[in-house]
């Protein structure tokens, strides 16, 4: 008995080697598409290798084609394109991540099967919860020709992640490398997709938004200076993180109706340079063009394009924009508000590098705490001449002494006529002229009249709503009787009663009418 289990216990390890190899194999197997062939011919041999064992140590020896196979389990074989539960890799597609074949069949095969796959109810009404769902790029670089597209809309809550795509030579240049618009399905796609998609459009029929909760997050899009990188269409709560967008000819990053879409800590530029670039002046495109409310640009810069940022819609906040795309003196604009008469939008904490921010009829548009470098300055254009609730305070100006002033009036299509609640005040400027809506100045003089003149510091022109003034005299035998006797054309005049040797010191304010 003691002699027999050295043999056994042999028996044992062997055993347990196998199984170990077997596992391996199998797991191996699995993620080139593990056939249940393969499967069965593993536990064939494993069941004649345990069998002749078994004979060997109980003397009595079984041939191995007499062993019978054990009955496989319930075995099913992986999803084409999933090898993890709701995590679609598109080199499993077909995708080829050298770039070097075209690989947007594979990628939309991927975008389909996502939108496809199992949802956890809802989101907002009839959008259908993809429960965290990735398609993940697998760091490879892919070549596309022509936009990518989810089948339909009407889905939420899944991620697009970790790659590159480049536009192909063919690809549409009105075209966008990732599209997130509602779109129906391919004629061409199979019965199945047909028949899927059909009846989750049925469902989602009821939704107000194409989609809900889209991240796409640490992508490098190259649009090869043929369309736009990302689209993003009547959508919610959509998350664009951490990207890189180059190359574009029209939008870098299109925001259309929708809103709450957060574009963050990304970079963006038609021309992949660092600033001094010899060619800045041929530089075109929009960075990012927003036309819907309620978003926001956070932590990003845009180092080249025409436009760096448009906005045409209301209630959006850009903070920490670090903006050098095109110098203003070669026609490039940093930030534009093309939203008359209803802007809502606040630009805090950024940077305006040799480039500047201007705005078509502001109403309610806060500037504050950012830093303007190289002359770049604010532009005030008037459209139909109004210009109300505008805050434009404590940010620093710092130029080369050009005689550039820090806020300006384009009065181009008439002037400024409703002039309501506009503070220009408390900037810090060097080597540029100071402009603001409040004016401070001292004049000293034996006399009997003061001519303070505020148009070197004053904003609008012949407006001065309010003046408070002092005089003081250090003449000891007298007590004059002083007044305000005008206030025209920016322009303020105190007088008294005697002549007498005094400073007079006014601050009058433009922007507030009660």
């Amino acid at each position: 008995m003691e002699a027999a289990m050295p043999g056994k216990t042999l028996m044992w390890i062997m055993i347990s080697s196998l199984l170990i190899t077997v596992h391996v194999h199998g797991v191996t197997s699995q993620m080139g598409h593990f056939s249940r062939s393969d499967y069965r011919d593993q536990m064939r041999r494993l069941q004649e290798f345990k069998a002749s064992l078994t004979g060997r140590d109980s003397g009595s020896f079984v041939a191995p084609s007499s062993v019978s196979p054990a009955p496989s389990p319930n075995y099913s074989p992986p999803t084409p394109g999933r090898s993890s539960p709701r995590v679609y890799h598109v080199t499993t597609y077909g995708a080829d991540p050298t770039g070097n074949r075209d690989s947007t069949e594979a990628v939309a095969q991927a975008f389909a099967d996502a939108f496809r796959g199992p949802s956890e109810g809802f989101l907002m009404e009839g959008i259908s919860n993809l429960a965290g769902a990735q398609i993940n790029l697998e760091g490879g670089q892919y070549l596309i020709s022509k936009p990518l597209r989810f089948p339909a809309a009407g889905v939420g809550n899944i991620m697009i992640h970790g790659g590159t795509l480049r536009a192909s030579d063919d690809f549409p240049t009105d075209g966008y490398l990732i599209d997130l618009s509602a779109s129906s399905s391919s004629p061409n796609q199979n019965e199945k997709t047909k028949e899927s998609s059909s009846s989750m459009s049925a469902e989602l029929s009821s939704s107000s938004y194409n989609y809900e909760y889209i991240t796409l997050k640490d992508l490098m899009l190259d649009a090869n200076y043929r369309g736009g990188g990302i689209s993003v269409i009547n959508s919610l709560r959509t998350s664009i993180d951490n990207c890189y967008i180059t190359h574009f000819n029209t939008d870098g990053i299109l925001v259309q109706s929708g809103h709450e879409t957060y574009i963050r800590n990304s970079f963006l530029g038609q021309h992949i340079t660092a600033g001094g670039d010899h060619n800045e002046r041929n530089f075109s495109g929009t960075a990012i063009n927003v036309k819907g409310n309620d978003n926001a640009v956070t932590d990003v810069v845009i180092f080249s394009a025409a436009v760096g940022i448009m906005i045409s819609g209301p209630a959006n906040i850009l903070s920490g924009v670090h903006c050098y795309n095109k110098a203003t003196g070669f026609g490039g604009v940093g930030i534009y508000l093309r939203l008359p008469g209803l802007t809502q939008t606040r630009i805090v904490n950024s940077y305006m590098d040799y480039t500047g921010i201007v705005a078509e009829d502001p109403v309610q548009l806060d500037i504050s705490n950012s830093f303007f470098l190289g002359d770049a300055y604010i532009v005030l254009k008037s459209i139909k001449g109004v210009v109300n609730g505008v805050n434009i305070v404590n940010n620093m100006f710092s130029g080369y002494n050009k005689g550039i002033e820090i806020v300006q009036l384009d009065q181009s299509n008439g002037g400024f006529k409703e002039i309501e609640q506009v503070v220009v005040d408390r900037n810090i400027v060097r080597g540029m002229n100071i402009k603001g809506t409040i004016g401070r100045r001292t004049v000293q003089g034996n006399g009997s009249s003061w001519n303070i003149d505020f148009n070197p510091v004053l904003l609008f022109p012949n407006l001065i709503r309010h003046v408070q003034y002092s005089l003081s005299t250090g003449a000891s035998n007298v007590f004059p009787n002083h007044a305000l006797r005008n206030v025209s054309d920016n322009r303020v005049v105190i007088e008294s009663d005697v002549a007498v040797p005094a400073s007079v010191f006014v601050t009058v304010d433009q922007g507030v009418s009660s």
